[in-house]
């Protein structure tokens, strides 16, 4: 039995490692797509039409609020009925899921259309723009509605632990787009053209996600008669929660370019998809812990293991801050140069708000512990709540100080509710959950990761200018600086206790790599 145990962790390892790898790969490949992608469409379209664009497109991601927290559900309940072998079950579960889905994806449809035919209303654009972006508001909400019942298939997958196939779809689709991208620019058709062609590839996707859910589920079966309401409530139970924080964040971090739009029209847009494009990337990048940590968080509140809440908020937060903190410290020095050099000097008034941003995501990144913690440990609510009161002030802020500050203003007004809501409210709520005093969360997680980061910092000042205005000369001043920093963390912040608890971790993930048995 012990050693069918065994082979069962190295397996669920081999699985986490798996799932983890292609997550980062997926992201890699995505922030390394649109690195090369934002300045290629600039330069072939002009700053207005791609402002114009990205403006159109904006509209569309708060759509994702109409998938009402049946995302996450669906993954839980594939996972839950799965563990019993309930086939029945989890075909009911998506069958019910699949056909609300399709119903809300026309609903989604209707409203884009009614959208697309009041663009001119809605955002300070000029006759020839509105007609222009009603059209690629139609084609991307095809993509837009469609994606709601075929994310059923992406969610089976989940369920069952099988992430890396959607990764993997993930990876060859964002790649066919950009080749398809590059190609329809290259050979001379405009912003229209562009889009429908990229639509077209994001849809065939779909069918690849489907094709992949019946390959490792055979016995996947999507029907009407499958329908049933009482699955419908079941599975609502849990999404209802899951939905309210999905809308808080999107109010949170997700209408600056609506606001942009409406008070500034479509070429300022341009300029802040350049810091929002940095700062995205950044987020990604360095939050994929906290993702990990949830079902941690959630067993351990679940049979009350206190103390191991504890060492999980300690080193999350610490470890956290030490991805995010020198990252954030290169944007806010080195955004000039690095702005320059990647889409030139038209785009200089992004700088400001990289900077302003790049504390943004530093104090979310360095505070998603604590927001994991209140989530899986009973304080879904409370969080929520926090959410879009944050979410609320923000979309304040940034209407009032557009106008005497412009984008500063907007980036501004997000800065400031986020840095409010994480120090003075959420961070000391997560503390008081796990019985620890704010002071010592602070001075063990917090300060070994942020002082490393002001050394650099002061050092790395006065020799930004050797960033000479190429991206090869910024990659190597931020690189040394990383360097710099990590030498620092490891080697002095951290205690010699939890260095050598890291060090011993990192060579049991690497001992049991050697000898995973293959997953099945």
């Amino acid at each position: 039995m012990s050693s069918s145990w065994a082979l069962d962790d190295r397996r669920q390892l081999a699985t986490i490692a798996r799932n983890v790898t292609t997550r980062y790969l997926t992201i890699a490949n995505e922030i390394i797509l649109g690195f090369v992608m934002l300045p290629f469409n600039l330069r072939h379209l002009g700053v207005e039409a791609y402002g114009l664009w990205v403006l159109t497109s904006s509209l569309t991601i708060y759509f994702s609020v109409l998938d009402l927290g049946f995302g996450g559900a669906m993954v839980k309940f594939v996972a839950h009925y799965r563990a019993h072998r309930d086939t029945r079950a989890l075909n009911e579960i998506a069958s019910t899921v699949f056909f609300l889905w399709a119903a809300i994806g026309v609903i989604a449809y209707g409203i884009v259309v009614a959208l697309a035919f009041n663009l001119d209303h809605i955002f300070h654009i000029t006759p020839e723009q509105a007609q222009t972006g009603k059209w690629i508001l139609l084609v991307i909400g095809l993509n837009v509605a469609l994606n709601f019942p075929f994310s059923v298939f992406g969610g089976v997958l989940n369920g069952f632990q099988r992430y890396d196939a959607n990764n993997g779809v993930a990876i060859v689709n964002s790649v066919l787009v950009a080749v398809v991208n590059a190609a329809v620019l290259l050979a001379g058709y405009g912003l229209i053209a562009l889009v429908i062609a990229t639509t077209a590839v994001r849809i065939s996707a779909y069918w690849l996600y489907r094709r992949n859910a019946y390959r490792i589920y055979p016995a996947l079966s999507i029907r009407v008669s499958l329908f049933h309401r009482s699955r419908l409530r079941e599975v609502t139970g849990f999404s209802v929660y899951a939905a309210i924080i999905d809308w808080a964040n999107k109010l949170n971090y997700q209408l600056d370019a609506i606001v942009i739009g409406v008070f500034m029209g479509s070429a300022p847009v341009a300029v802040w998809a350049v810091a929002d494009r940095l700062i995205a990337g950044t987020q990604r990048l360095t939050n994929q812990l906290n993702g990990i940590l949830f079902p941690v968080v959630v067993d351990c509140d679940a049979t009350q293991r206190t103390e191991r809440l504890q060492t999980l908020m300690l080193e999350g937060t610490r470890l956290s801050l030490a991805m995010v903190a020198p990252i954030a410290a290169i944007l806010i020095l080195l955004a000039q140069p690095l702005v320059r050099a990647w889409v030139g000097v038209k785009m200089l008034g992004s700088v400001p708000v990289i900077q302003i941003l790049a504390i943004a995501v530093a104090l979310r990144v360095g505070n998603a512990t604590g927001t994991t913690v209140l989530k899986g440990a009973g304080s879904v609510r409370y969080l929520a709540v926090v959410n879009i009161i944050t979410g609320l002030v923000n979309l304040a802020l940034s209407a009032l100080l557009i106008k005497p500050l412009g984008l500063t203003g907007v980036a501004l007004g997000t800065l400031i509710p986020i840095a409010g809501a994480s120090i003075f409210v959420l961070f000391p709520a997560a503390c008081r959950r796990v019985g620890l005093p704010v002071v010592r969360v602070a001075r063990d997680a917090v300060w070994p990761a942020i002082w490393p980061a002001v050394i650099v910092g002061v050092a790395l000042a006065p020799l930004r200018q050797i960033a000479s205005g190429t991206l090869l000369a910024v990659l190597i001043e931020a690189t040394a600086a990383i360097a710099a920093y990590l030498a620092l963390f490891f080697l002095v912040a951290v205690a010699p206790r939890d260095r050598a608890q890291y060090v011993a971790k990192v060579s049991e993930l690497i001992g049991r790599r050697r000898h995973l048995a293959p997953a099945v």
